[in-house]
């Protein structure tokens, strides 16, 4: 996985673990997880994330990922690099030419935005819940081969 990937994907888990409310949170708790960069490519990610502010319950404001559903806060926050360890991949299932791929909650949308901007030439899109993926499989393409696309993308897919 690139560097960039690897770092999206621990700024969203970051953001669905714990409230942060400011950028200087969010660099030091990418730096406590080994990432190093600039506050400008921090708004850059934010901004390809879709980050957005929301208001808590108590009145302060916290960074939030789009349709919070995808994304759902965890009680017991476990540090992101446990959390990138733990496979998200459970299942695939095929019916024709459509796939259901299960996941562990909340590991959907990430896993799912992985295989999108992989553009797999044996897929047409992806549609995640929270803990679930709908695939659409071209015309042609067997099963395996499929499997075969998503395994460089979905870590423990094999």
């Amino acid at each position: 996985m690139k560097i960039k990937n690897k770092r999206l994907e621990a700024l969203r888990l970051i953001i669905s673990s714990r409230h942060v409310g400011s950028q200087e949170e969010l660099m030091q708790a990418l730096r406590d997880e080994g990432f190093t960069l600039t506050q400008a490519t921090l708004s850059r990610d934010m901004k390809q994330l879709k980050v957005a502010k929301a208001s808590t319950m108590g009145g302060d404001y916290i960074y939030v990922l789009p349709n919070e559903t995808m994304y759902k806060r965890v009680s017991t926050a476990s540090s992101v690099r446990e959390m990138m360890q733990v496979p998200g991949f459970l299942s695939i299932n095929f019916s024709g030419n459509m796939g259901v791929i299960k996941t562990r909650p909340g590991h959907a949308s990430a896993i799912a935005w992985s295989i999108d901007r992989s553009d797999l030439p044996q897929l047409l899109g992806t549609i995640a819940g929270d803990d679930t993926i709908f695939i659409v499989i071209k015309e042609g393409c067997s099963r395996q081969e499929v499997i075969d696309a998503l395994s460089q993308v979905v870590p423990n897919m094999k």
